[in-house]
């Protein structure tokens, strides 16, 4: 079995066909996805979305890149919802600092309240850190969650050796299969293997094979074969590797049947 850790199957990209995208994921040997929320108003369709497809779990969050809409009540709601659905984690939350303009106080006040119900709950968080490795760590140590996900890790090796310090596997997708991504793959074939979890982000970061397409969760059957490859194992090692790392990160994803 395939955990895709990372996959936005509530999206709009995905209403025309939702049901064959994720039979296919299943057909693929993906037994388990993680459907982040991003802000307030999604929070009901990914609940929905995970009640209706039995091999979905939710994680409850607001995206950095949502947070200038964001209202303060949206934290009470946050809270409620995690108190209510036990989801799997918080998330996705995070920092962006690739986005211009942007305001950066405002995404790390946000930050730090969910990091804060994310530690009153113990659970673990699906961070967004693009360009922002180092003040998302800084956060961390503050804030001391039991762990969670970096999702598409693009940082340096000393940065995934801090993440893995503080309990935290780093997530691997397509970006990966490029050749030119010499970092990511370079991480991706010497990290320690159980730092390591699998996930598509669908419908966005397809792989190299589907450039210019929707990115769906039954491609991370071919994303595990990369990462053999990179690793000089086999796909079945790797799924099964990548899956204990999942669940270990991630308890509550054996709660699924």
């Amino acid at each position: 079995m395939l955990v895709d850790t990372h996959c936005h199957l509530d999206a709009a990209e995905f209403d025309a066909d939702r049901d064959s995208v994720a039979q296919a994921a299943l057909a693929a040997g993906v037994g388990r996805i993680v459907i982040p929320a991003v802000e307030r108003a999604n929070f009901g369709a990914v609940t929905s979305l995970c009640r209706d497809y039995s091999a979905c779990a939710a994680a409850y969050g607001i995206h950095p890149l949502y947070v200038d809409r964001a209202r303060e009540e949206d934290l009470d709601a946050l809270g409620e919802t995690l108190d209510r659905e036990q989801p799997l984690a918080v998330g996705e939350i995070g920092l962006d600092r690739h986005v211009d303009p942007r305001d950066d106080a405002r995404q790390e006040f946000w930050f730090a309240a969910q990091l804060q119900l994310a530690r009153e709950r113990d659970l673990p968080v699906l961070l967004h850190v693009r360009r922002a490795v180092d003040p998302v760590l800084k956060h961390l140590r503050r804030s001391r969650v039991p762990g969670g996900i970096a999702h598409a890790f693009n940082g340096s090796r000393q940065q995934a050796d801090e993440f893995i310090k503080l309990g935290f596997k780093l997530g691997f997708g397509g970006a990966m299969s490029f050749p030119g991504s010499r970092r990511i793959r370079e991480l991706a074939a010497t990290l320690p293997i159980d730092a390591i979890v699998l996930e598509t982000d669908a419908p966005d970061i397809p792989p190299a094979w589907r450039v210019g397409r929707r990115n769906s969760p039954d491609q991370l059957a071919r994303i595990a074969e990369v990462l053999a490859e990179l690793r000089g194992t086999t796909p079945a090692e790797i799924a099964a590797a990548t899956t204990a790392n999942a669940l270990a990160v991630l308890p509550g994803l054996a709660r699924l049947h």
